[in-house]
């Protein structure tokens, strides 16, 4: 059983923001931070499936599309990268653009990039806190100005621009063509309730995304996966032997933790490589009893959530 509280990596982005607060003090005042990367400490041990960051944007991101997990071993990588965020807040007129308007040739799709009009080609749709978009590999997206974000994602750095606005950054227009899905994205499942605190946000065949809401001063049981990430986004807890606070993450190795929730209860979204979310996940404690909480999700349910956001 291993319990990890995580290094935060800064990645500076020309898109990114220079005050970060309430989530970090790190300082962007010289070089914008667009990125934090939440990272195991621990040196050994197999690499981590998934990655967990937090995105702070101030100006649009490039627009761009991630291999699939067959285009990236073609390539020698060892996978490719679906990914999810989870909007923690947005300005007004945010965006995100997931798929596109209507089904395009490849060249069509050249074209669009360009002339330029690949930015009207993209799918926009405004988003508020505690929406979740669900991007399978393949998926051309991008992401306005205005937004903080969670995302979780395969392990992987692996991004082909598309069209970046006039900043000098290279490109991977061959590349991304060859992996891209030029046609709308078909409609994402609804999340679904799995308990009083636990929902179920995504079920894909490379990840599970829940969002868990504790009351204050509760005490649980989490049964977690061999790889599992938390993140926080309200309140604080102890989780096992680690005080954990807005913006700070975990890496739990699996095994059964304590959580005692602080006076101002507790928001977290938990991470774990799994097609379906675990039954068992979560325990409530009080007094001599312990009430395990099943989740009510049948398996055409969980079935029909993993296949819409696969």
């Amino acid at each position: 059983m291993t319990i990890e509280q995580t290094r935060v990596r800064a990645v500076r982005k020309p898109w990114g923001a220079t005050d970060l607060q309430p989530w970090s003090d790190i300082s962007g005042a010289v070089d914008a931070v667009g990125e934090l990367w939440f990272e195991r400490t621990a040196e050994h041990g197999p690499a981590p499936a998934l990655l967990i960051k937090l995105l702070f944007t101030s100006a649009p991101l490039s627009i761009q599309v991630h291999p699939d997990d067959t285009f990236a071993r073609a390539m020698g990588l060892p996978n490719g990268k679906s990914e999810a965020w989870y909007i923690i807040s947005a300005k007004p007129g945010a965006q995100i653009g997931i798929g596109l308007t209507h089904r395009v040739t490849p060249q069509q799709l050249r074209t669009s990039i360009t002339d330029g009009s690949i930015v009207e080609l993209v799918q926009w749709r405004s988003v508020a806190s505690g929406d979740v978009i669900f991007v399978p590999a393949g998926t051309i997206h991008a992401i306005s100005a205005g937004l903080v974000l969670a995302e979780i994602q395969q392990r992987s750095d692996t991004t082909f621009r598309l069209f970046d606005y006039d900043r000098a950054r290279d490109l991977d227009i061959d590349s991304g063509i060859a992996v891209a899905h030029a046609w709308p994205l078909r409609p994402q499942a609804n999340p679904i309730r799995l308990s009083d605190e636990r929902v179920a946000l995504i079920a894909s065949r490379h990840f599970v995304l829940e969002r868990i809401d504790l009351q204050p001063a509760s005490s649980w049981a989490l049964l977690a996966e061999p790889e599992t990430w938390i993140l926080v986004i309200g309140g604080h807890a102890a989780i096992g032997l680690s005080l954990v606070s807005l913006g700070q993450a975990l890496f739990v190795g699996g095994g059964r933790n304590s959580i005692e929730v602080g006076s101002d209860g507790l928001t977290v979204l938990v991470a774990y490589p799994a097609a379906r979310p675990v039954a068992a996940l979560l325990q409530r404690l009080g007094g001599r009893s312990v009430d395990i909480i099943e989740p009510a999700l049948p398996d055409a349910a969980a079935s029909a959530l993993s296949e819409a956001q696969t």
